[in-house]
């Protein structure tokens, strides 16, 4: 076991070498200066269609746009933004959140050109239904010749989509945030207990997953607003409690993401890769999983899905992910013993708000990771369906819920390096579609706001 976890470990600390960080970030920033930052200035034009002013219920598409962006958002609004940014001020430094910051404002450009692809260049399945996502958009949008980056995506994302890291991180938070420090357990239980656990999580998992998109959708509508205001609204208290703190906390992550002295001995590279590593998990942009949730959106016009996805880079690291880091940072949390990732957050709270906040984040991280897992579920569902037929792909919720009790006993270590790997693997054949179709997506673009603009100036 210890060497498949070493395997596992340097194979994705591989994947995401420096050429996987031009591609994302450099890729970002190539669609953020040829697109001239004009999505941008109609980003308050995606809050009206997220009201539902706009597309009539016989577009085609399974679910509202705001179904679509809470969809994505379940799957990008969990583990990441807050063990993630633990693991990622763990391994690189309160610097890590400035280029988790920085993949964030290059990924709502990204996610801009490839969710307008995803509704551009739907396909149908082996059923005959509409579907959107990296494999589609390069079978439809490409042709042939691309065929193997498609088959390389759906074949990687049935990997990536698991809820390895989710599952993990619940049952550590559920095991030493509330079972242990009541007694329920002792910690020599552990083992029985993640078991234990995890199959009571996994029947959660399948009654809702085996409901298909339309009860994921409806669970995730419901669920993640509301717990976005309460995790947020929890950070807000500590930052009012900590306010003289605040300033001196956000100049060490903008100092230490050039200098790299708070880690590793002052190895800037190890900082910005685990700040873009932890970003790309976090927001999801260019890796081509949000894809899939907004291509499934109700809508005739492609542009308008890209300007919802443009929503999610925001919510979910520049508000949620600083949120959890200023929280962190703000307690000391990081400088206390060799906590980490869910442990590491946990304690943080605990300091801030007493053993209130432990069940706040308890609360907070069942709803995110439970709504996280079902829309991965979706997501790979969706990938076992290009690879064997949509009659096939609900065997591969069989594989989730199984999955869900194995990553409960297994190390985290080995969760986040299976799971960053695929990420890598993933990014590639999204963004690199995304590159070659990019013109498609401009003139589609410049069409719609000058239709928009004619309409009402003000847009």
């Amino acid at each position: 076991m210890q060497q498949l976890e070493a395997f596992l470990v340097a194979f994705a600390n591989l994947a995401w070498g420096p050429w996987l960080l031009v591609l994302i970030l450099g890729g970002g920033l190539y669609f953020l200066f040829y697109s001239r930052f004009l999505p941008f200035a109609y980003l308050y034009h995606s809050l009206d269609i997220l009201r539902g002013r706009f597309d009539s219920d016989d577009a085609p598409g399974d679910i509202s746009h705001f179904r679509a962006l809470s969809s994505a958002l379940a799957g990008t609004i969990g583990m990441g933004n807050i063990a993630g940014v633990a693991v990622a001020i763990h391994v690189g430094g309160p610097g890590a959140i400035f280029w988790m910051w920085m993949t964030a404002i290059v990924g709502i450009a990204t996610k801009f050109f490839t969710c307008t692809l995803a509704v551009m260049y739907r396909g149908t399945d082996s059923a005959g239904h509409i579907q959107g996502g990296p494999m589609y958009v390069i079978r439809e949008g490409l042709g042939p010749a691309w065929r193997p980056l498609a088959v390389m995506f759906a074949l990687v994302g049935t990997i990536g989509c698991l809820p390895l890291f989710q599952t993990n991180q619940l049952v550590q938070t559920l095991r030493e945030v509330v079972f242990i420090p009541q007694g329920w357990i002792a910690a020599s239980d552990a083992f029985e207990f993640n078991a234990l656990a995890g199959l009571a999580l996994a029947a959660i998992v399948a009654v809702v997953i085996f409901g298909g998109l339309q009860r994921i959708s409806g669970v995730a509508s419901r669920v993640v607003p509301i717990m976005t205001v309460v995790y947020v609204g929890s950070a807000l208290v500590v930052m009012v409690t900590h306010a003289d703190q605040i300033a001196p906390a956000l100049w060490l992550i903008v100092t230490d993401a050039f200098t790299g002295n708070a880690v590793a001995g002052g190895a800037i590279g190890t900082v910005i890769a685990t700040g873009i590593r932890r970003g790309a998990f976090s927001n999801e942009a260019g890796i081509g999983t949000e894809a899939m949730a907004h291509g499934a959106a109700r809508t005739r016009e492609p542009v308008r899905e890209g300007l919802v996805a443009m929503v999610g880079p925001i919510i979910d690291t520049l508000i949620i992910c600083t949120s959890t880091a200023l929280i962190i940072l703000l307690t000391g949390a990081w400088q206390q013993g060799d906590a980490n990732g869910v442990t590491m957050t946990a304690s943080a709270f605990e300091l801030a708000l007493g053993s209130t906040g432990s069940y706040i984040l308890m609360a907070c991280i069942l709803a995110f990771s439970v709504t996280t897992i079902f829309s991965y579920a979706y997501y790979g569902t969706k990938c076992a369906g290009y690879l064997i037929g949509a009659e096939r792909q609900h065997y591969y919720y069989y594989v989730v819920v199984i999955m869900t009790v194995v990553a409960s006993i297994l190390s985290l270590d080995a969760m986040v390096a299976l799971i960053d790997s695929a990420f890598a693997l993933m990014a590639i054949p999204t963004m690199v579609s995304t590159i070659v179709l990019s013109p498609r997506v401009m003139a589609a673009a410049r069409e719609y706001f000058r239709k928009l603009d004619s309409d009402s100036p003000s847009h």
